[in-house]
Formats: C-alpha cells, structure tokens, sequence
C-alpha cells in the first residue's frame, strides 16, 4: 500500500478539517440546531462519515497486511454505515413536512457514503486490491456530503 501512503495522509488531513469545520458550525449555531427536532441528527449523521473517512485513512498507515486492513474497514464501514443510517432515519422521522425530494437526495447520499466503505473492507479482506478504489469513492462522496451538510448548518439555519 506504499503507493497510497500519500491519498491516505492527505484523505485524514481533509477529514479532520472538514470536522473541525462542521464542530465550529454546529457550536456556532448550536441554539438554532436544537431548536428543530431533526438537525442534532442530522448534525450527527453529517460528522460520523467524514469521522470514519478519518479513521480508516489512519488504519490505512499502520503497516500491516492488506487483509488485516480490510477487516479493518469491513468493520469501520459497517459501523459507519449503521450510525449515520440510524441517525437519518432519526432525522427523517423528526421532521415535519417532509419533502419526498428531501429524502430522494438524502438518503442515496447517505447510502453512497458508507457502503462504498463496506464493499471495500469486503474486497480487501478477501484479498482483491481494487477495493482501494471503493475507499477512494466513499471518502470522496463522504467530502462532498460533509460540505452540504455543513453549509446548511452554517448557512441555511439562519434563513
């Protein structure tokens, strides 16, 4: 994995800042947050990809076997998956007046940020290097969400 050594260190360096970003926008607005029932979830289901993208680019520089690694993400995927599923089935059930286009764009970006992770820790500990690449697909969609979620906790909240 020597040749992704700098993917993995540059993936938990966005990772952290990109947490750092969504604690400061959440603590900035935190009384807007709790003031609707659904958005400490979604805040919630916002932070635990990027934190999990964080994670498993860590796992990826301690030098082990690939297999190992992806138990590893197996594992980590899993858990993210089930934490940020959960927290936006929270979220949707709190909200009021669901919007069907609402849940038509959240939950496939929820999806896409955590089975990727899932699918590749199956790969991976089977022995098929290409699971990398599911890693590359989940941490990016992961980015990318995280930046939505965090301007709408930033932004739209004060609207």
């Amino acid at each position: 994995m020597g040749a992704w050594t700098s993917f993995f260190q540059t993936s938990a360096g966005a990772a952290a800042t990109l947490v750092g970003l969504l604690v400061v926008a959440i603590s900035i607005n935190l009384a807007r947050i709790l003031g609707f029932a659904q958005l400490p979830s979604r805040a919630g289901s916002a932070l635990i990809p990027l934190a999990g993208v964080m994670v498993i680019s860590m796992l990826a520089l301690v030098p082990q076997a690939p297999r190992s690694f992806g138990v590893e993400v197996l594992c980590a995927g899993a858990v993210i998956w089930a934490s940020a599923g959960y927290l936006l089935l929270k979220s949707l059930r709190l909200t009021k007046n669901l919007r069907r286009e609402w849940v038509m764009i959240q939950v496939p970006v929820n999806q896409a940020q955590t089975l990727p992770l899932v699918f590749a820790g199956v790969l991976l500990a089977l022995g098929f290097p290409s699971g990398l690449y599911w890693i590359v697909a989940g941490m990016i969609v992961s980015m990318l969400a995280a930046l939505m979620n965090a301007w709408v906790l930033m932004v739209e909240i004060l609207r």
